[in-house]
């Protein structure tokens, strides 16, 4: 296939370790302080009740159960033999650091096992989470991924995300000055009023703060959830596939290509539920529209970035 023209994070990988690895999304966390209302805070305007779980047939599953399961089936089928074990669902560093642990250990007890992936929210990386982050760093290789979204309050308060732009720059600075791990960015695009202004801030933002992956979303509308009825009520549409490829192109150019980039759009893994657009069924038909985008106008990430 002709050289891709963004950074991916296979190739990150590749980089990092001299081999192909395969992240395994696991859920070990079954709440997070928007949904237990936690300060008045409410659940997120997209967020069905199986959160940000790839697989909620998992949830009922012991944990090395879950590992063992994905590491048979991606060897048989994308054969794969090194793997990151992804803590995925809700967030993580919500959970005691004792109940972490045990869990950590669980998943490096499988030698195909390489390294963790701790999915959390900019509001949940406390003193306790960044010495254990320290503690395992020196064990294994460890990233860290943010759901930072957008670093618009404004759009922040439309989503209920419950913490602000600020609070993520925060975050992201204390992961890295204080551990050094890799840190990983999802962002969501096609937000109610959201300009290209905003577009290429978000990039030149993330040049400065010293961030290793960016994981991008396009808002996209899901059953019984507060978006669902925003859309019924006509406050909310969805963008057209065009238009996300257009903000998600603009957003690459800007973006230093050093940056790996782990997914272009959303992919609604339970099609029963998604509600709108109808294109954010289909991972690959996304991808390859933003590609064949880039190449007909002859864009690459970073473009326009300047060192």
């Amino acid at each position: 296939m002709k050289s891709l023209p963004f950074f991916t994070s296979s190739q990150f990988y590749k980089d990092r370790f001299g081999c192909k690895l395969q992240k395994i999304p696991v859920t070990i966390a079954s709440d997070c302080p928007n949904r237990m209302g936690l300060k008045g805070m409410e659940t997120c305007i997209f967020c069905d009740e199986w959160g940000s779980s790839a697989y909620p047939e998992q949830r009922e599953q012991e944990l090395k159960q879950q590992l063992t399961e994905k590491i048979a089936h991606l060897g048989y089928h994308r054969s794969a033999s090194h793997f990151l074990a992804y803590f995925q669902t809700y967030t993580s560093t919500f959970l005691g650091v004792k109940k972490l642990r045990d869990s950590f250990d669980v998943a490096l007890s499988l030698p195909e096992v390489k390294g963790l992936v701790i999915g959390t929210r900019p509001d949940c990386i406390s003193d306790a989470v960044i010495n254990l982050i320290l503690e395992y760093k020196e064990k294994t290789y460890v990233t860290v991924e943010l759901g930072v979204q957008t670093f618009s309050d404004s759009q922040l308060k439309f989503l209920r995300r419950g913490h602000s732009g600020q609070c993520s720059i925060e975050a992201i600075k204390k992961i890295r000055s204080k551990t050094g791990v890799d840190v990983g960015l999802h962002l969501i695009f096609g937000l109610p009023g959201e300009t290209d202004e905003d577009i290429i801030n978000t990039a030149l933002k993330i040049n400065e703060l010293d961030v290793q992956l960016v994981k991008l979303h396009n808002l996209h509308v899901l059953k019984n959830t507060p978006l669902e009825t925003a859309f019924k009520e006509g406050h909310f549409t969805p963008v057209e596939l065009s238009e996300y490829s257009r903000r998600v192109v603009l957003f690459l150019e800007h973006l230093d290509p050093r940056i790996s980039i782990e997914r272009l759009a959303a992919l609604s893994s339970r099609w029963d539920e998604l509600v709108a657009p109808e294109w954010t069924r289909h991972k690959l038909k996304s991808r390859e529209f933003i590609i064949a985008h880039m190449r007909q106008t002859q864009s690459y990430q970073g473009r326009l970035h300047k060192a």
